[in-house]
């Protein structure tokens, strides 16, 4: 009998995959790190191979692994299509959804052209707005949804995790600092997660700073690094060509991207479809 592929298993698969670590997927998909590590076994034994490396702190993809990702992303969105398309037409509605500047260009082109295709009347409605102004517009009411960055120990209330990033110092490639001067920094608006971690941890480690540019845009602060006027803190699956990664410099504790939804929205079917697709989709 030919091997089928199960694609509760290939779900799972894409949820490790994306965010590296069983716990963390175990919490995403409802199920118990176990029963996880079951469906990574059962999928491995149909793919012929190890799927995955693992050790104490993540995981990541053999090659093997590799290809199957590639080969069944659009083999996932398919059946997800598919199933909605048979329902699409009955629900309706209108959300309100936050997106940080530096998540906008992907949920934007990756996500929600597939979403609106299968629910073609609900309504989408867009903001973007740094994560700690989106965390208060969803608190208030003013928006049904967000996605945003926080934390790891922030409390996880109304919230779900979409993927674990590792923040990281950046330079420009070829831009050398020199000790004798303050780190010249580039930071995000007052009150980013990025901004707080990073001011605090070079503060407690002694270092004197100059702030060379204050921008709730992220592409303003990557264009200032990569021009060698300063240096920040990004996500590691953000750092482009034009930048190196800095060593020496106090470590920053992982973060967590999270799809958070009004008190208000709990229940309402067409977010928690949004939400299911955010998870299913999002990577960094």
């Amino acid at each position: 009998m030919p091997a089928i592929l199960d694609i509760e298993l290939i779900r799972t698969f894409h949820a490790v995959a994306r965010i590296g670590k069983f716990s963390a997927a175990a919490e995403q998909l409802h199920k118990s790190p176990a029963a996880v590590s079951m469906h990574i076994q059962r999928l491995e034994a149909v793919a012929g191979g190890r799927l995955l490396n693992r050790d104490n702190q993540a995981v990541s993809l053999t090659a093997l692994g590799k290809r199957l990702l590639l080969s069944t992303t659009e083999l996932l969105t398919t059946h997800d299509r598919v199933l909605a398309d048979l329902h699409g037409t009955r629900l309706a509605g209108r959300i309100t959804l936050g997106v940080p500047d530096e998540y906008a260009d992907h949920v934007i082109r990756d996500i929600l052209p597939t979403f609106t295709a299968a629910w073609p009347n609900v309504i989408l409605e867009l903001r973007t707005a740094p994560s700690y102004a989106l965390r208060e517009q969803v608190q208030r009411g003013k928006l049904q949804a967000a996605v945003l960055a926080q934390p790891m120990d922030q409390p996880r209330e109304e919230t779900e995790v979409l993927t674990t990033t590792t923040p990281v110092w950046v330079g420009a490639i070829h831009a050398m600092a020199n000790p004798a001067q303050p780190l010249a920094l580039a930071v995000h608006a007052a009150q980013c997660p990025y901004r707080q971690a990073m001011m605090q941890a070079l503060r407690e480690s002694g270092y004197r700073l100059r702030v060379v540019l204050e921008s709730p845009s992220n592409q303003a602060v990557k264009a200032c690094v990569e021009a060698g006027l300063a240096i920040s803190l990004i996500d590691r699956a953000r750092v482009t060509e034009h930048m190196r990664i800095l060593d020496g410099l106090p470590v920053i504790a992982d973060h967590a991207v999270v799809f958070m939804r009004s008190q208000a929205s709990r229940g309402n079917e067409a977010v928690d479809l949004l939400g299911q697709a955010m998870q299913q989709r999002f990577r960094l």
